[in-house]
C-alpha cells in the first residue's frame, strides 16, 4: 500500500460542502477504494459529475482465448518478434493467462484513448521508450526500467514520446499488493525491504482538462464498453488518500546483501534490453532467457 498523499487543493474536513471558487457550484466527491470503506481509498474532488455519462455502447474486440499446458512444457516466449503497431490498450498481444491474471506484451507506437480498467489492478513494466500516463489523479512521467500500478477503476490515457514503447502488462483479477514479508503491521515498509516509500512516485499535480462529450473505453469481466462522459473525467482539482497510480524504477530497488538473503533473486532486463536476467542477490549465479 502506498503511503498517505495530498495533492491540489483539499477541503479540511472529508465530505463537506464545498463551493467552487468561480460560483459554478458544488464540488463532486468522489471516493475509490479496492474494498469499498474497509480498505485503503482515496478522495477525489470533481469540478462535473464524474457518473454524468450520456451514451454507451459495446466495443467489439477479440477476447484472448487461452487453453490449458497439457502436456506442461517449458516455452520460450519470443517477444521481440511479435509485430508492433498500434495503442498500449486495444492491441496488446497476449502470451499467457487463467482466471487471477493475464499477461500481455505491447510494442505500441501511438498513443491510447482514455481508458478504465474495472475488473483490477494493471501492472506495467516499461521495457522499452517513453510515455506519460495521464490519470485522474495526475500526470506520471514514465521510462525505461518503471514499473506503473494502476489501481481498479482508474480513469487513465497513455501518450507517448518518439518511437515506440515496448512494456510487458499484467492484469490482475485483484489487486497488486507488496509482499507482506516486506511490510509491517500497519502496512510501513520494513527495513529489510529492497525499496523505501521514498522510490516510490505518484503524481505531483491535479491534470485539469476541458471537454465534453469525452468517450471513456471500461474494460469489465465480459469485453469491452465505451462510455461518453458529459465532461472531461480529468477535472480533478484535488485529491488525498492511499490509493493511487504509482510508479517504481528498477533501479531503484536494492536487494540488501548479506548471508540471510542468500536464497533471494532479482530479475532485471539485460543491457541490451532483449532479454531478462536472473541474478542471484549475492553475485553467485547468473542465468538469462531471451524473451
Amino acid at each position: 500500500m502506498p503511503y498517505y498523499r495530498s495533492v491540489g487543493e483539499v477541503p479540511r474536513k472529508r465530505h463537506l460542502r464545498v463551493e467552487q471558487p468561480d460560483g459554478a457550484g458544488l464540488y463532486f466527491e468522489e471516493l475509490m477504494g479496492p474494498t469499498g470503506f474497509s480498505q485503503e481509498s482515496a478522495l477525489l474532488y470533481h469540478r462535473h459529475s464524474p457518473s454524468a455519462i450520456v451514451a454507451a455502447e459495446p466495443v467489439d474486440c477479440a477476447a484472448p482465448r487461452f487453453t490449458p499446458d497439457v502436456p506442461l512444457l517449458p516455452r520460450h516466449l519470443r517477444t521481440g518478434a511479435l509485430t508492433g503497431g498500434g495503442d498500449p490498450v486495444l492491441d496488446r498481444h497476449y502470451l499467457l493467462g487463467n482466471t487471477d491474471v493475464r499477461l500481455a506484451y505491447i510494442q505500441a507506437d501511438r498513443s491510447s484513448g482514455i481508458y478504465r480498467n474495472a475488473v483490477g489492478d494493471e501492472l506495467v513494466y516499461v521495457q522499452s521508450g517513453r510515455a506519460t500516463l495521464e490519470t485522474s489523479f495526475g500526470v506520471l512521467a514514465l521510462e525505461p526500467g518503471d514499473y506503473v500500478v494502476i489501481p481498479c477503476g482508474t480513469t487513465c490515457r497513455w501518450e507517448l514520446g518518439d518511437g515506440e514503447l515496448g512494456a510487458l502488462v499484467v492484469e490482475a483479477a485483484g489487486h497488486v499488493t507488496f509482499p507482506a514479508r516486506y511490510l509491517s503491521a500497519r502496512g510501513q515498509l520494513v527495513e529489510g525491504a529492497p525499496f523505501s516509500e521514498r522510490d516510490l512516485r505518484g503524481p505531483a499535480a491535479p491534470l485539469l482538462v476541458e471537454g465534453v462529450d469525452v468517450p471513456v473505453l471500461v474494460r469489465t469481466r465480459d469485453g469491452l464498453t465505451r462510455h461518453v462522459h458529459a465532461q472531461h473525467p480529468f477535472d480533478v482539482t484535488g485529491w488525498d488518500g492511499c490509493l493511487y497510480p504509482f510508479a517504481l524504477s528498477i533501479h531503484d530497488v536494492e536487494p540488501i546483501v548479506g548471508p540471510s538473503t542468500s536464497h533471494r533473486r532479482c530479475i532485471r532486463p539485460s543491457p541490451a534490453r532483449t532479454s531478462w536476467c536472473a541474478r542471484s542477490c549475492r553475485g553467485r549465479s547468473t542465468s538469462s532467457r531471451a524473451l
